[in-house]
């Protein structure tokens, strides 16, 4: 259970005789609130999973759409249920298995399970260009009304996912049918250029994910499969014949090759060149809110920018609305707490996640989510281990500002005007369990960044003296970077640490900015986080080679806690080929220069006062 307030409530690690106890006791309407967090939720399903049964759906333009319902073994051909959809990319099943992971989820809780292959994929029939197309978002209303006319249905639809399914999720809503009654959009990428271009950084992630797509869109298995769980692999379930599958596959082949990230450099570049529209549920967020539609949303402080998407989210949108941010690592699958060693038994499970959706898509089937609006954000802290809740983002803080100054040092005073240099290595890497690859990439998923230390010498690294107490930093730090660099463009790469007394630095978080994208974008709606980039070409701005400039961009947000002991770190780069296309990526590697004294580099914390 939580508190739907800025308050402390008891935290995810049992059987911890350290654990702080909550400050602030939960009130018994407050359990019973509906747009909570419980920590312990069990799932409690009785009904038996029936047998799978294939369809195709007419959509938009004649398009025909393969489509799995499952429903509750015995149940006559007219027994109405609610009905849960997901639509994905990735095939809504595999040829030989008799059900699927959303099916056996949902149908013993007694909802009808619908999961559809979107256009252009699996068995369905049309084109897939690339992660959306306008075609496919049409496609959901057809689908809806289908779902509404069958014998079994109630008429009432949630919509349900993780990642792409999840951005299906939203943009369902988009469509704003009558029947659908909720979503509950689980690591959404929220803005898909923002996380195919991190502060305009190529993430080469999405590279390798595209190569998965295209391969299983031609029924083959991708290139980089060793990592690759069983569903992302080759095996389409017909919805028919064999010949009728290799003509939906005929069709697929007419989709054109995917544009690798790093020959796009601005946003409007990427929308003439890609897709022709932006498909982010965050341009959607008008057309989602007209929905009214409840939402439930998860994401992670360590999965790509899912936690700056969910708070973005929270920002645009009029929906009601439970948001929790987690330490997990994508789809919450497994946690990560750099800071607490014992994350096994962080709580919520991925069964209780599964139950606290189960309990608020029963609350959007029978009206009351929507009866009773709220917008609520839960979130974790991490070290301390305890989730938070609010109404309002930012949460009040205090901006602390830290200086880099000569010998490494990081220091609330802005000590003598100086300067150090960063020779950039094109070849320099990193770990592949980060928070991108995570995200589709082609490591295991898990997200562990190790000890930092280990990194230290080919970056700049700036370390405060031991904290004299412990400080909780909670939001969106900012970073300034008065720098020059032999260059027109490059990329800026800052890490922010926390160094043990012991000498293990852990990751917090990050942020990235390429140099042309450095016009901070006054009027942007998400200005209260910090200065944000519009990333437009007509506001890019090639750097003058030797001629110091100011950098200043919003780091991806975080909770943490750091205790008494503890140190700073702030650590400064130019390149990381594990995970992003250097840029430039021809000619002489950048030389950079980064500034110090009164008007040099440094870094505002937001410091929750405790």
């Amino acid at each position: 259970m939580t508190a739907i307030s800025q308050d402390r409530v008891e935290a995810g690690v049992r059987n911890d005789s350290d654990f702080r106890s909550p400050r602030t006791a939960v009130s018994q309407q407050e359990q019973r609130a509906l747009f909570r967090l419980d920590l312990d939720a069990l799932l409690e399903g009785g009904q038996k999973v029936g047998d799978l049964k294939s369809f195709y759906a007419p959509a938009h333009d004649g398009a025909r759409i393969a489509l799995d319902v499952t429903r509750p073994m015995g149940d006559p051909a007219d027994t109405k249920r609610g009905t849960i959809l997901v639509m994905t990319c990735y095939g809504r099943g595999k040829k030989g298995n008799p059900s699927n992971s959303y099916a056996d989820l949902f149908v013993p809780h007694g909802y009808a399970v619908v999961v559809g292959d979107v256009r252009g994929t699996g068995a369905s029939f049309g084109v897939w260009p690339g992660h959306r197309s306008r075609e496919e978002i049409l496609d959901f209303s057809y689908i809806l009304e289908w779902i509404a006319a069958q014998p079994w249905s109630t008429g009432d639809v949630v919509a349900y996912g993780m990642s792409y399914t999840a951005n299906s999720a939203d943009l369902i809503a988009s469509r704003n049918h009558s029947a659908l009654k909720g979503i509950v959009p689980r690591y959404v990428d929220y803005d898909i250029f923002f996380e195919t271009w991190p502060g305009g950084a190529p993430n080469l992630t999405l590279d390798r994910w595209s190569e998965l797509v295209e391969s299983l869109n031609r029924d083959e298995d991708s290139k980089e499969n060793s990592n690759r769980s069983s569903n992302l692999r080759a095996g389409i379930r017909p919805v028919g014949s064999e010949a009728e599958l290799a003509a939906a596959l005929d069709e697929h082949g007419q989709a054109p090759s995917f544009i690798s990230v790093s020959k796009v450099t601005c946003r409007d570049e990427w929308l003439s060149q890609v897709s022709g529209f932006d498909f982010s549920p965050q341009a959607a967020a008008s057309l989602i809110s007209k929905s009214g539609v409840p939402i439930q949303n998860w994401s992670s402080w360590f999965d790509s920018g899912a936690a700056q998407g969910s708070i973005r989210r929270f920002l645009l949108q009029s929906n009601p609305m439970n948001v929790i941010i987690g330490p997990w690592s994508h789809c919450g699958r497994k946690a990560y707490d750099p800071l607490r060693p014992d994350v096994d038994d962080l709580v919520p499970t991925m069964e209780s996640q599964q139950a606290n959706d189960l309990r608020f898509m029963n609350d959007c089937f029978n009206g009351e989510a929507v009866s009773q609006p709220d917008k609520v954000i839960h979130y974790y802290t991490c070290g301390e281990g305890i989730w938070k809740s609010s109404r309002s983002w930012p949460v009040p803080a205090t901006s602390q500002r830290w200086y880099m100054v000569s010998g490494s040092r990081l220091s609330l005073s802005p000590a003598e005007i100086g300067f150090d240099l960063l020779q950039v290595d094109r070849e320099f890497r990193d770990v592949l369990t980060n928070r991108w690859d995570t995200n589709g990439g082609i490591g295991t998923g898990e997200v562990d960044y190790g000890d930092r230390q280990q990194f230290a010498t080919a970056r700049l690294t700036y370390t405060s003296a031991p904290l004299g107490h412990e400080l909780e930093i909670t939001g969106h730090p900012v970073i300034e970077l008065n720098v020059s660099s032999t260059r027109e463009d490059g990329l800026f790469f800052v890490y922010l640490e926390a160094v043990s007394p012991d000498g293990v630095s852990f990751y917090l978080t990050e942020g990235q900015l390429r140099a042309v994208h450095r016009k901070v974008w006054i009027d942007s709606p998400f200005a209260s986080l910090g200065p944000q980039q519009s990333f437009l070409e007509s506001d890019s701005q090639p750097l003058t080679p030797d001629e110091a400039t100011i950098l200043t961009f919003t780091l991806l947000p975080i909770s943490a806690l750091l205790p008494a002991g503890y140190r700073l770190r702030v650590c400064l780069a130019g390149s990381e080929s594990t995970t992003f296309g250097n840029v430039p990526a021809d000619g002489d590697a950048p030389v950079l220069k980064f500034h110090h004294g009164p008007d040099g580099c440094y870094i505002d914390l937001p410091i929750i006062e405790r």
